[in-house]
C-alpha cells in the first residue's frame, strides 16, 4: 500500500487522501507513479471534497458518488493536454486544464498552496513529454534522412566517372597514364575519387574537395 503521508505535506484532508491513493493504487499501470494529489477545500461544507492527482502519465479527477460511498474516477493523459493554469480567488483557486480537443476542465476551491504546487507539478510533466516528442521526431528525421541519401549517391557516381579509364587504350594514353602517379593533383583526385566509391564520405563532401583540388592547380 502506498503512504500517504509525503500527500499530506501541504494541510490536505488526511481522509481525502486516504480513500483517494486507496482507489488509485489500482488504476496506476506499470511504471506510473503519483507525484501530487490536491484535495478541494470548500468554504462552506467539505465533507465530500474532490481531489486532483498528477502522476508522470495523467491527471486524475476524483469525485465521490452515493454520498461518498463510491468514488467517480476520470484521467486525462499528458498527449491529450495543451496546457494547465490557475486563479487564485478569494475562497483558494480554479485549477484549470485545457484539453487539445473539448472543452476546459475546471476544479474550484483548491487550497492555494495546492493549487501552485499541482500547477507546478503538472507543467513539469507536460515540458517533458514535449521535450520526449521533440527527440522522437529527430530520430525520426534521422532515420528517414539516411537511406535518402544513400540510395542519392550511386546514380549520380556511375554516369560521371565510369567513362574515364575507358579511352585509355591508345599508345599515347598509356604513357600518360604511367606518369600520372608523379603528378600531385592526379593523385590527390584518384585518392578522393576511392573514398567516395566506398561511401567513407557524401556526394557534397566530395563536390568540395575536388573544387579545392583543382582551384589550387
Amino acid at each position: 500500500m502506498m503512504s500517504i503521508d509525503r500527500f499530506l505535506s501541504d494541510e490536505q484532508d488526511p481522509k481525502a487522501v486516504e480513500k483517494v491513493i486507496g482507489k488509485l493504487n489500482d488504476l496506476l499501470t506499470t511504471g506510473e507513479e503519483l507525484l501530487y494529489l490536491a484535495v478541494q477545500k470548500k468554504p462552506a461544507v467539505n465533507l465530500l471534497p474532490d481531489s486532483i492527482a498528477i502522476s508522470n502519465k495523467r491527471i486524475f479527477y476524483c469525485e465521490p458518488g452515493n454520498l461518498g460511498l463510491t468514488m467517480n474516477f476520470k484521467d486525462i493523459s499528458w498527449k491529450s493536454i495543451k496546457e494547465v493554469s490557475f486563479k487564485e480567488e478569494f475562497f483558494g483557486s480554479k485549477f484549470i486544464c485545457v484539453p487539445q480537443h473539448g472543452e476546459n476542465i475546471v476544479t474550484e476551491f483548491i487550497p492555494k498552496v495546492q493549487a501552485r504546487k499541482l500547477h507546478q507539478a503538472a507543467n513539469q510533466q507536460l515540458e517533458e513529454y514535449k521535450e520526449l516528442l521533440r527527440q522522437q521526431k529527430l530520430e525520426e528525421n534521422r532515420a528517414t534522412a539516411s537511406p535518402i541519401n544513400l540510395t542519392a549517391q550511386p546514380p549520380v557516381e556511375i554516369p560521371t566517372y565510369e567513362p574515364a579509364p575507358e579511352p585509355a587504350q591508345p599508345v599515347i594514353q598509356i604513357a600518360e597514364v604511367v606518369e600520372e602517379p608523379e603528378d600531385e593533383t592526379t593523385l590527390k583526385l584518384r585518392k578522393l575519387k576511392t573514398l567516395y566509391d566506398k561511401h567513407l564520405i557524401t556526394q557534397e563532401e566530395y563536390e568540395a574537395k575536388k573544387a579545392n583540388i583543382l582551384d589550387s592547380m
